[in-house]
Formats: C-alpha cells, sequence, structure tokens
C-alpha cells in the first residue's frame, strides 16, 4: 500500500502565462505570498527568472572543483607510485621529474573534472526522467516554442488546493490546471 501524499494525488497546480513578464511578476508575488516550492518554465532563458525563483546552487563548481582535484591528485599520485616502485634509470634521469609528470596529471585533472561535473548535474537533476507529471499537461507542451509556466508545488508548506488555485488566478495567467501525481511504469 502506498503512503499517502501531502497534497494528496496532486502534484501541484500550473499557471500558464503569455509573456515573460508576467511570469517574473508572478513568481515575485507568490514568493513574496510565501510560496518556496515552485518551479518556472519558459522556451528560452529568462535573465530575472532565476534571481526572482531564489535559485542559488552552487553545487556543481565544487563537485568540478572535488573532481579535478581528485584527477590530479591520481595522475601525478600514480606517477610517483610507479617511479618509486618499479625504477628505471635511464642515462642519469632522476626517479622524480615533476615537469614529465604534468602532461598526465592535467590531463585527468580534465577527464575528472569534467566527468565529476556532468554526472553531479544528472543526479542533483535527477535525470534521466523518462516521465514527469508535467507532460500529462496538453497545454504544457505549448511551453517548447511561445508559452510560460508557473507550478506551485504540492509539498509547499503553504499549499491548499483551493487557496492556491484562487491565489493563482488573482495573478492574472491564462490558464490554471491542476497537475496530478502518475505512477512510472516499473
Amino acid at each position: 500500500m502506498r503512503e499517502p501524499r501531502p497534497g494528496g494525488d496532486l502534484f501541484g497546480l500550473l499557471a500558464e502565462f503569455d509573456r515573460p513578464e508576467r511570469l517574473i511578476e508572478a513568481v515575485k508575488r507568490a514568493r513574496k505570498a510565501g510560496f518556496t516550492a515552485m518551479e518556472a518554465y519558459s522556451p528560452y532563458p529568462v535573465e530575472e527568472l532565476t534571481e526572482a525563483l531564489g535559485f542559488e546552487e552552487n553545487i556543481i563548481p565544487w563537485l568540478t572543483l572535488a573532481g579535478g582535484l581528485f584527477g590530479a591528485v591520481l595522475g601525478y599520485g600514480l606517477q610517483l607510485y610507479t617511479n618509486y616502485a618499479y625504477p628505471i634509470e635511464i642515462g642519469g634521469r632522476p626517479l622524480f621529474a615533476w615537469q614529465s609528470f604534468m602532461l598526465i596529471t592535467f590531463e585527468l585533472t580534465v577527464l575528472f573534472a569534467v566527468l565529476s561535473a556532468i554526472f553531479g548535474m544528472l543526479l542533483l537533476n535527477r535525470l534521466p526522467r523518462l516521465h514527469h507529471p508535467l507532460f500529462d499537461i496538453e497545454a504544457f507542451q505549448l511551453g517548447q516554442s511561445d508559452k510560460f509556466f508557473l507550478i506551485i508545488l504540492s509539498n509547499d508548506q503553504r499549499f491548499h488546493a483551493k487557496r492556491t488555485r484562487a491565489f493563482l488566478g488573482m495573478l492574472e495567467p491564462i490558464s490554471v490546471d491542476a497537475v496530478e501525481h502518475t505512477e512510472q511504469p516499473e
């Protein structure tokens, strides 16, 4: 038996807007009203939208740095270990010559930084996600070309289906749709 969800089987309420300015204004008013669990969708990047949503996540740069440092330590350490564990003395060269270690160190730094950034982004965005409840809303398909959407999620502390729908109606959207949870096939 599955656990009941906080907002029932409602994923959230989706408001559709025709201009980016109206979406930004709606996001600002929703945040001012105390809503925090919301997402906005736009067919192209809207500069002020991230700030209006209060999006300040900076985990990916730290993951990239950690991956790069790990790659550098791994590359440098592997070469250092192999030179001392299996010494080959040729022409009086020293076993430890940091200049010759830099190429592999640089390559592994870049490799692990890029891989940690990509996989970190995929994990944090919960991708690949083959289905999302918004895909069931027919109007949401219009968001790919010329519509702007704001969804207030049902897991928000201030979410109440009727009051939230009334609040979204005050923002003068084109439409407000209820987005239901859908079960993913296993």
